[in-house]
């Protein structure tokens, strides 16, 4: 028998709840949404035209931004009928027609804010000159905009070939990818790389040191090689080059402790040419030359990062900083040549040191725009390292990363597939969406809020087609239950909190009447697209996709066009839900 004493069901003693009591951390950021009862975003208050543009409150003992732009490293500048790159035509002050499709496509900038992000050196619009004249649909990378994601692709000399990357290209770019990377290391490397750059409507970049060394020794690269090649792969379209210029001899001995050495192919390529050759960098000592190819088609450089750690055991370390701090200066003299710049960044980053390594770059390179491969927070999943490094890419992104280098399923274990890259794209989709609404960049929650009053009224075709991927949302849903009715099969009718929120009258949940439905339906058959995620899975045996995949109004007991539990004939979701187990299992 218990000795507890009744407890009152009256709280007033108490008195009302007061919010103040609990006040958010709010920085000044808007709210992405208007929908809702959230506070809203707790990022700092955005300052466009200045150093922290959407950004994260500085944790104590972060680096602050730089006082210097692009603006600090413009020695001469051109007369405007010399000027050629984005970069050079915002420093006059001019809205190209790229910059007012920037901003027409994000949205929340105009194109004048555009213009003076290109002019301080925080944004990017790669766009080759001959690429422009194919199908390029020109975008941007800079944290002012929205966070973008870059897709890998290219043949190696074991796997795939043209027309699979030209299929992988289309199908990256359905899948969300903002730019793809031609990495192809075998086959017809130049007719793969003009495949692509012909058939892309996003910007494509490559790393022109892959195709200097095919079919040669590392130790037989020359200058006149590495001109030549630069020179071919810009009249061929190409919109940005990585370019690793900031692994120097002196940075070696910094390697040699380190428990996985040199993961980059281009650094470690260098690293053994300069080991043989007892010189520097050759992309360093001809750095200007380059420049100047780079400046004559509008190519921007993506500043590779050679020493990125490979595990957590070498991140942040001397070697990794040492490099990033050739990467400022060589941003410093790119933009004295009127050459646009982004930054690559490390690729196996602890969770803790993500926000130190994007604002130290954000200080180092003066607030160029940063590109990051993940970073991947954990070494012990592969095979899962698009999940573990898109934890990382969320964090990046929200503390500063323009762009994300996607990782794939195949990531350390083989060249991506079809599906790999799917994986890949949505993954990096959820990473770069999820920080754009932390970040209160303007409208990007109303998205999310939508799909949410869609599930709050249990509209299920709307809540499908407002999904990022609705073949595979239809499909988990009809794989337990193809009726839709109120309510799904995690609950089932009676436990549906949703479906009680809903029939509460002094809640609004589920009353928009934008998303209102009368009765429960049966789903369509599965598409082709559906019947092979369902198939994929395994869940259900192939009798019982056949079925979903081949609905017929007679095995629904359905009369006169009408299935027997369509929202036509059933008013009651218990009946559907009952005809439903009968009669389809």
């Amino acid at each position: 028998m218990s000795n507890r004493s009744p407890q009152p069901d009256d709280r007033s003693h108490r008195g009302p709840f007061d919010p103040e009591a609990y006040p958010a951390p709010r920085h000044g950021a808007p709210n992405p949404g208007a929908a809702g009862t959230t506070p809203g975003s707790f990022a700092a208050h955005p300052e466009i035209g200045g150093p922290r543009t959407y950004s994260s409150p500085d944790t104590p003992g972060m680096p602050e931004p730089s006082d210097k732009t692009a603006w600090d490293f413009n020695p001469a500048p051109r007369p405007a009928e010399t000027a050629v790159t984005q970069l050079e035509k915002a420093r006059l002050g001019v809205v190209t027609p790229e910059m007012a499709r920037v901003a027409k496509r994000e949205g929340h900038l105009t194109p004048e804010q555009v213009r003076d992000e290109v002019a301080a050196g925080r944004m990017i619009v790669p766009a080759n000159r001959v690429h422009l004249g194919y199908r390029l649909d020109p975008m941007a990378i800079g944290r002012a905009s929205h966070t973008k994601v870059n897709a890998n692709l290219g043949a190696s000399p074991v796997s795939s070939g043209t027309e699979a990357e030209v299929e992988k290209l289309e199908w990256a770019v359905r899948w969300g990818a903002d730019t793809v990377m031609d990495l192809s290391t075998g086959g017809d490397l130049d007719a793969c790389r003009d495949a692509i750059i012909q058939a892309s409507t996003v910007p494509v970049g490559t790393v022109p040191i892959y195709s200097m060394i095919v079919g040669r020794q590392i130790e037989d690269l020359t200058d006149e090689l590495i001109l030549e090649t630069l020179e071919h792969q810009a009249r061929q379209g190409v919109d940005y080059f990585t370019i690793h210029a900031g692994v120097l001899r002196e940075h070696l001995p910094l390697v040699k402790d380190r428990v996985i050495g040199i993961v980059s192919r281009g650094g470690s390529i260098l690293a053994k040419w300069m080991l043989h050759h007892g010189r520097q960098n050759p992309f360093y000592t001809l750095f200007d030359e380059v420049c100047d190819i780079m400046r004559e088609y509008d190519v921007s450089f993506s500043l590779g990062d050679g020493l990125r750690p490979g595990g957590l055991s070498d991140a942040t370390d001397a070697a990794q900083l040492a490099e990033l701090e050739v990467l400022g200066e060589l941003t410093e003299r790119a933009w004295a040549k009127g050459v646009q710049v982004m930054v690559e960044g490390p690729g196996h980053v602890p969770f803790d040191q993500v926000e130190y390594n994007m604002k130290v770059q954000r200080r180092i390179c003066h607030g160029a725009p940063f590109y990051v491969l993940g970073p991947l927070v954990t070494d012990v999943f592969p095979g899962y390292d698009h999940i573990t490094s898109s934890i990382g890419a969320t964090a990046a992104a929200y503390h500063g990363a323009a762009m994300l280098c996607y990782v794939t399923p195949k990531e350390h274990l083989g060249l991506p597939k079809r599906d790999d890259v799917k994986q890949g794209c949505v993954a990096y989709r959820i990473a770069a969406h999820s920080a754009d609404v932390a970040l209160g960049i303007p409208g990007s929650r109303e998205w999310d809020d939508e799909l949410t009053k869609a599930r709050a009224a249990l509209h299920w075709e709307k809540h499908f087609e407002l999904s990022f991927d609705p073949d595979t949302a239809r499909a988990l849903h009809d794989e337990d239950l193809d009726v839709d009715t109120d309510f799904c099969a995690m609950c089932g009718h009676d436990w549906c909190a949703v479906r009680i929120s809903k029939t509460i009258q002094e809640f609004a949940s589920g009353k928009d009447e934008g998303y209102a439905w009368e009765k429960p339906k049966v789903s369509e058959a599965l598409t082709p697209e559906q019947r092979t995620i369902l198939e994929q899975r395994g869940v259900l045996s192939p009798e019982e996709v056949h079925r979903l995949a081949s609905k017929t109004l007679q095995a629904m007991g359905g009369e006169e066009g009408k299935a027997a539990c369509h929202s036509d004939v059933v008013a009651d979701d218990r009946v559907a839900e009952e005809l439903q187990r009968r009669e389809v299992g």
